[in-house]
């Protein structure tokens, strides 16, 4: 699913996703990074691009080879899963956005049941606007389904407005105004007025 917003200037394309499980078939795999792929290549580069959602996968807490995508914390060990979704993010020149910030385990576990603890919910983002985001992490407390935990993003986006133009008499601006071009203004207005 994919959610074009307008926000001031900026055009933001949010996407969620659900990746196929690790027991399924390769083909259904391949299929699945094929339409992601066709979703990041249709965002134009001047649009802001979110991807967030269930990439069934591991990339473990090690960024090892990996670091301009992986901040180097994550939890357990990078699988098979894990591996694609670095390798996308690589080839896309995204970063995944829950390993940039030190967290507790509890603000980086997104998945909990009864045997298993582990961190399959990523939130992904072009790498070019990772300054825009200023946090992110897992809410303990709130349960999208009963495993599931959510996780959030905290994003600064600035909108500029557009000055206002007055119209009638002009301002003058009296910062740069020193005290030779001060006495040059006083004669002129004194010649005028004479």
């Amino acid at each position: 699913m994919v959610i074009k917003l307008v926000v001031g200037r900026s055009t933001l394309n949010v996407t969620s996703i659900y990746a196929p499980q690790v027991g399924l078939d390769e083909e259904v795999k391949r299929r699945f990074w094929e339409e992601l792929d066709g979703v990041v290549r249709g965002t134009l580069p001047t649009e802001k691009l979110f991807i967030g959602g269930d990439f069934n996968g591991h990339i473990g807490s090690s960024s090892s080879g990996y670091s301009e995508v992986h901040g180097g914390f994550g939890c357990g060990v990078r699988n098979g899963g894990g591996t694609s979704l670095v390798d996308f993010t690589r080839a896309f020149e995204l970063v995944i956005v829950n390993s940039i910030f030190p967290k507790k385990e509890e603000h980086l576990i997104t998945f909990q049941s009864m045997v298993a603890k582990t961190q399959i919910d990523y939130l992904l983002l072009r790498r070019c606007d990772k300054g825009l985001c200023e946090d992110c992490k897992v809410i303990p407390s709130e349960n999208l389904a009963t495993q599931h935990r959510l996780l959030v993003m905290d994003i600064g986006i600035l909108i500029k407005r557009k000055k206002r133009f007055v119209r009638g008499q002009p301002r003058i601006i009296w910062g740069a105004l020193t005290k030779d071009t001060a006495l040059e203004l006083e004669g002129k207005l004194v010649a005028i007025g004479a």
